[in-house]
């Protein structure tokens, strides 16, 4: 409908996604119905099988190599239309003028997302990777979504081999024409500003849910292995120098 903007997250799970779904539903953005306690939109079953069928047109050319490059030409197949717009039916139907939605596999169909909804507003959600691969998430074992990789038993090497193929896979993605980039720290540590960003971003209001300083940084009290060496890029690029191994 005409007036109406379309927002949605794009980040791995455990990026810190929760803190702007919970913004924006705050703020009056309708998210979808229902939400889970993470600002997820619910069921994701749709989605999930959508990452699948998306799943079958990347070739994995061994080690952490993959090839996305016929997704950007490739017909998307009505299949993966059908379960987007079922999984996002809430959200579609719903007259809200700002509306939207978050749930980390969308990352996963990124680039289909971005060819089905040209104009909508796509907010790529950081964090330290040494943040991210603390905690268990769904999207730790890409197999489970048809995405091939080398194999492995070592938890914490698999979750930082899904973080690499998630942010190769949104730098291999040509952006779309409304695109910011947030990292949680900021938005934690310099939130006024982060959301005067966001607010010039998105045209409008946004409240100022509480944040806690000691999310950021979970790595330094954290044992066990949480840097490897294809981390480098991604840190330098978004500011996390120091912080290597």
């Amino acid at each position: 409908m005409p007036g109406t903007s379309l927002i949605t997250i794009v980040g791995r799970g455990h990026s810190g996604t929760r803190a702007i779904s919970h913004t924006l539903a705050a703020s009056g953005v309708f998210m979808g119905s229902p939400l889970n306690v993470s600002g997820d939109l619910l069921p994701p079953d749709d989605m999930y099988a959508a990452c699948r069928v998306l799943a079958r047109a990347v070739e994995w050319r061994g080690g952490l190599n993959w090839d996305w490059s016929r997704l950007a030409s490739l017909p998307i197949p009505a299949e993966f239309t059908d379960l987007v717009h079922r999984y996002l039916r809430s959200v579609e139907e719903s007259p809200a003028p700002h509306k939207g939605w978050k749930i980390p596999e969308t990352t996963l169909v990124y680039p289909w997302i971005s060819r089905l909804f040209p104009d909508a507003r796509y907010i790529f959600w950081i964090r330290n990777p040494r943040d991210c691969i603390l905690g268990r998430h769904l999207t730790d074992n890409l197999a489970d979504f048809g995405v091939p990789y080398p194999a492995t038993e070592d938890v914490r090497l698999r979750r930082a081999i899904s973080w690499k193929y998630q942010y190769d896979l949104v730098k291999a993605t040509a952006q779309p024409r409304h695109w910011l980039e947030v990292c949680f720290e900021d938005f934690v540590l310099r939130q006024d500003e982060t959301l005067a960003r966001l607010e010039d971003f998105l045209g409008l209001k946004l409240f100022k849910i509480p944040v806690r300083p000691e999310a950021v940084d979970r790595w330094k009290l954290e044992g066990g292995t949480n840097y490897y060496d294809f981390f480098a890029p991604a840190m330098r690029e978004y500011g996390y120098e120091g912080q290597y191994a």
